[in-house]
Parts: C-alpha cells; sequence; structure tokens
C-alpha cells in the first residue's frame, strides 16, 4: 500500500510540469526535478526489497516509475559531469581569461564583511549583488577604489542589483522590461586586451506563495532578455538569480531565443538555494553565454550569510572558433509566437496587479 501512494504521488509531482499552467503550485515541481528522481529510485529498490506479494496494479506503477526513472535521467544527463561539454585552452588568438561572481546576497543579510572578504578572497574582474538596497550599497564602497567601474540599481523591494568591474564598462543601461521595479543590467565590457561583450545582470520574480501568485512576470522578464540578447547578436554573457531551473520550458526557450548556450551543461547541477536545506536544494543561479564564451570554471562558493551560495566562473572569449556552435538551438515554428505570448503575459500580469 505504502508503494502505490507514494508512486502515485511521485508520478504527478513529474507530469505536473508539463500542464500549461503557470500557478506556483505547478511551476514548483519543475525545480525539484533531481528529489523527485531520487524518491522515486529509493521507492522502486524498497518496493523489490519489502514487497513480498505483487499483484497487478504494483507491477504497472513499478514499470511507470521505471520509465519515469529513465525519463528524468535523461533530462538531466545533461548537466553531469558523464555529458561531455567543450574544453578548449585559451590561445594567442583568444582574450585573457575572465572572472565574475554573482552573488544573491539577501536583502536582510547583514553579513557585510563576509561578503566582502569572499570578494577579496576571489578577486573576480566582475561581481554581480542581488537583493542588494542602500545598505549593501554603502556597505560595498570599500570596494569602489578597486572596482573603478559600476553600474548600481538600489531597491528595497528584494530587486536592487549593482555590478561592479575592473573591466571597462563602455556603455550601459538598466532595463525595466515587465515592471517598473524590476530592473536588469546590460552593460558593454572591454577586457584590456580589447576584448568586447555585452553582459546581462538578471533576476526576476520567483512564482511561489510568498511572492508572485504564477511563473507570468518571471517568464516574461526572462524571455524579453533573450529577444534582446538575440538582437544584439555579439558576444554575451547572461548571469543572475534565474529563479528557474535550466531544463523548465521558460528556461529553454531563453536559451533557444537568444542562441545561448547553458554553462552548466557537462559541469554538475551546482545548486545554489537554499544554503539551510541540503535536500530542497535547487540550481537556480545560472549562467548562459554565446557561442564564442568558453567557460573555464564554473562553481559554487562558500556560504556568506545569504540563503543563495554564490557563484563563480572563469571564461575566456574565441571570436575565431565555431566549435561550440552545434551547442546552441533555435526556435522551433510556432515557438515564435509562443514566445511573444509569454512577454505580453508577463506585461500585462503587472498591470492587472496594479489595478
Amino acid at each position: 500500500m505504502w508503494f502505490i501512494v507514494i508512486s502515485i504521488l511521485l508520478l504527478f509531482a513529474s507530469i505536473l510540469p508539463y500542464m500549461p499552467l503557470t500557478h506556483w503550485f505547478y511551476r514548483f515541481f519543475e525545480f525539484g526535478k533531481i528529489q523527485i528522481l531520487i524518491l522515486q529510485i529509493t521507492a522502486l529498490i524498497f518496493s523489490f526489497i519489502l514487497i513480498d506479494e505483487y499483484d497487478v496494479w504494483i507491477r504497472i506503477l513499478q514499470v511507470l516509475t521505471l520509465i519515469n526513472i529513465i525519463g528524468h535521467l535523461v533530462t538531466l544527463s545533461k548537466y553531469t559531469s558523464f555529458h561531455k561539454s567543450v574544453q578548449k585552452e585559451p590561445c594567442d588568438i583568444s582574450s585573457e581569461i575572465i572572472t565574475v561572481l554573482s552573488a544573491n546576497v539577501f536583502q536582510e543579510n547583514k553579513e557585510y564583511e563576509q561578503f566582502i572578504a569572499l570578494i577579496n578572497k576571489y578577486n573576480p574582474d566582475i561581481f554581480l549583488t542581488m537583493e542588494s538596497d542602500k545598505n549593501w550599497e554603502k556597505a560595498l564602497s570599500v570596494l569602489d577604489n578597486k572596482y573603478i567601474y559600476s553600474v548600481k540599481v538600489a531597491l528595497d523591494n528584494t530587486y536592487g542589483m549593482h555590478l561592479y568591474s575592473k573591466l571597462k564598462i563602455t556603455n550601459h543601461s538598466v532595463h525595466y522590461f515587465v515592471a517598473d521595479d524590476l530592473p536588469s543590467i546590460e552593460a558593454i565590457i572591454r577586457t584590456a586586451d580589447n576584448f568586447e561583450f555585452t553582459f546581462f545582470a538578471v533576476h526576476p520574480p520567483p512564482p511561489s506563495p510568498t511572492e508572485e501568485e504564477n511563473s507570468k512576470e518571471r517568464d516574461g522578464e526572462l524571455l524579453s532578455i533573450a529577444k534582446k540578447i538575440k538582437q544584439n547578436a555579439d558576444t554575451c554573457v547572461v548571469v543572475g538569480d534565474f529563479n528557474n531551473v535550466a531544463w523548465a520550458k521558460s528556461s529553454i526557450l531563453f536559451r533557444k531565443t537568444s542562441e545561448t548556450i547553458d554553462g552548466r551543461i557537462g559541469r554538475g547541477f551546482i545548486s545554489s538555494f537554499h544554503t539551510k536545506y541540503w535536500f530542497l536544494r535547487f540550481p537556480i543561479d545560472l549562467m548562459f553565454h554565446t557561442s564564442d564564451v568558453f567557460i573555464d570554471e564554473l562553481k559554487s562558493l562558500e556560504h556568506f550569510g545569504s540563503d543563495h551560495f554564490p557563484i563563480y566562473a572563469k571564461f575566456f572569449i574565441n571570436k575565431k572558433t565555431s566549435e561550440q556552435e552545434h551547442l546552441t538551438e533555435n526556435l522551433e515554428e510556432g515557438e515564435h509566437e509562443i514566445v511573444q505570448e509569454i512577454i505580453i503575459e508577463g506585461i500585462n500580469e503587472k498591470s492587472d496587479n496594479r489595478n
């Protein structure tokens, strides 16, 4: 009996994310694909060990569970080290190594010194903070002499954002694609060896019972940024707290629309949230990049008081190779219309909430 109940619940949890519904309840199960897989494998193993007498329903559920496990494994396998990713060394026609640290600092977190120590330890060329308000901006001012270029958007609504760079920011824009209190940063950055790339910083709202009732604003924001990247048609790196997982439908549409590559492929899940609950930890701080950007290292760093682990990346630019072009995907027939509908829904959702 226990196996029947658990198996049915886990099968429903696996199916719910594929339903075309945006309510947070359905989107939540996208985040938990890894956990659902672990629970299904555990339940299936124990069903063979502990169940002495089988009936046809138990056999059917075992088969369905096994099929579901295989489906999860196929989806998740590309995010493991078993999946081969393109490995390339810098050369005389590539840029020098560029380092980036991205962190949702958690607005209520007051461990400013811990975060500053983290920056000093890893010494990134660029670092991005999310949920950073005026208090965080004031605390981080001790780094202004070291990071002479910056874009500061201090907000007290948990969507503040600060970008600091040792590399020259030649131009920048702060976008509000779906709401006037939800910023994203676009910065043109030039390296010391004269390579130029666009850096996008993102942090859309999550669908959850305590924040947004549905995923419309998140998905509209992400796909608006994806369209902007596609229009840019240049070297680009996108980092931030996506409040989404890489295998979710909206993340796949983001990747296809922007024609970028998921930096996690072949490098592991790199789960970043929540720092306190190891089993309920999801990979929602993501990195995407164009095919002329090659990731040398991508990992999470140590805890500094936030509910997110920071993400650290090393990469270089090589514009004269096509080795990664096969990893990009394009929107299929009909998906352009879907993307536009999602963007309009995201904009309308904010308007509806104001009325």
